[in-house]
């Protein structure tokens, strides 16, 4: 049984996933049991079990090993430029993009693996971007409890791109800041520099 936002419902068979694949290769003028495509709703089937295992994952649990032995830093925590392949969940088309999240310890750090981690875990997920980057920060504060959190995302989405308006060479940028990052310019200058970009103008802070 899964589970979204306190609703349930029945996961379909793997049998049922692979039929609708083939159902949709049909619907797309193809047909299903030609020798190019038989094996097609196989691989989209393990390609979806890639795409979306963060599903199975529990951020929080995830995140829940921290370090207190830290000699008193106190300083900005950046982990930058970290690439991500999500999927919107609008057209299931791909988002792809980088992640730089930084956090201000309050005694406790966590392994910088963990920050690539939670990044991972939410982008294999249906997306969209905004969402994508409140969850990442959240998730920050709500088991590190820092100072202060940050997180920037920029991606291109492939919804755009190959279909619809088809603007190739756009980039969305959104952020969120949370304790001293939101209320001290400073430290957020700081972080903005770190990753590279001189002010938060253009940016989107959900």
């Amino acid at each position: 049984m899964a589970r979204d936002n306190g609703k349930r419902w029945q996961r379909p068979s793997r049998e049922e996933a692979e039929a609708a694949v083939r159902t949709l290769i049909a619907w797309a003028g193809d047909d299903p049991g030609r020798e190019g495509v038989k094996a097609t709703p196989d691989r989209v089937v393990r390609a979806f079990e890639e795409y979306f295992d963060g599903y199975g994952i529990d951020p929080e649990e995830m995140l829940g090993r921290t370090f207190d032995e830290t000699d008193g830093y106190d300083e900005v925590v950046v982990l930058k430029d970290i690439r991500f392949e999500s999927h919107c969940e609008h057209h299931l088309a791909p988002i792809i993009g980088k992640a730089h999240v930084a956090y201000l310890p309050n005694r406790r750090v966590v392994g910088i693996s963990k920050l690539a981690r939670l990044v991972e875990v939410f982008a294999h997920r249906l997306q969209i971007q905004e969402k994508m980057t409140a969850q990442i920060a959240n998730t920050l504060e709500d088991v590190l409890q820092p100072r202060g959190v940050a997180v920037v995302i920029e991606a291109a989405h492939q919804c755009i791109t190959t279909r619809g308006v088809h603007k190739p060479g756009v980039t969305m940028v959104t952020s969120r800041m949370l304790g001293a990052f939101r209320t001290d310019a400073s430290t957020r200058r700081e972080f903005l520099s770190i990753i590279g970009t001189s002010s938060g103008a253009g940016m989107l802070n959900v």
